[in-house]
């Protein structure tokens, strides 16, 4: 991670905190937020995605990305990350499966998938690696 100065409040968020705004850009240079669940791995995002999304297809003409996580309802705990986003074709090792899978324990059946179904589904990995952090 580089230049990412992490205070205490932002770690405790990102291992609280099971949404994530993640933002790509498209094709027609439009910004592209999409709300995702993460997993932060002390010096990059994990991101699981269904295969053939508009997401990986920003990401793949253009790997530059930020991450925001919500802000209070006055508009300050604000986090923005900026980096890179690449597909790992390896996926997960089992440490961050397992991790992923516990964090999402109640949020995966609530979309109607067992975990592996889950894994089946979202078989694509991001790893995204943050550059840049602005927080207030």
């Amino acid at each position: 991670m580089a230049n990412v100065d992490l205070s205490p409040r932002n770690v405790e968020r990102l291992g609280a905190e099971s949404v994530i705004w993640l933002t790509t850009v498209s094709a027609s240079a439009s910004p592209a937020p999409t709300p995702v669940w993460f997993l932060w791995r002390r010096e990059h995002f994990i991101i699981f995605s269904q295969p053939n999304t508009g997401k990986l297809k920003h990401i793949a003409a253009n790997p530059r990305v930020s991450l925001n996580l919500n802000s209070d309802p006055t508009g300050g705990d604000v986090a923005v990350f900026n980096g890179h986003a690449r597909i790992d074709p390896d996926g997960p090792t089992d440490d961050e499966w397992s991790e992923y899978s516990a964090k999402y324990a109640d949020g995966i059946p609530s979309i109607g998938l067992t975990p592996s179904g889950f894994r089946d589904s979202y078989s694509v990995l991001l790893r995204i690696t943050p550059e840049r952090l602005r927080s207030w």
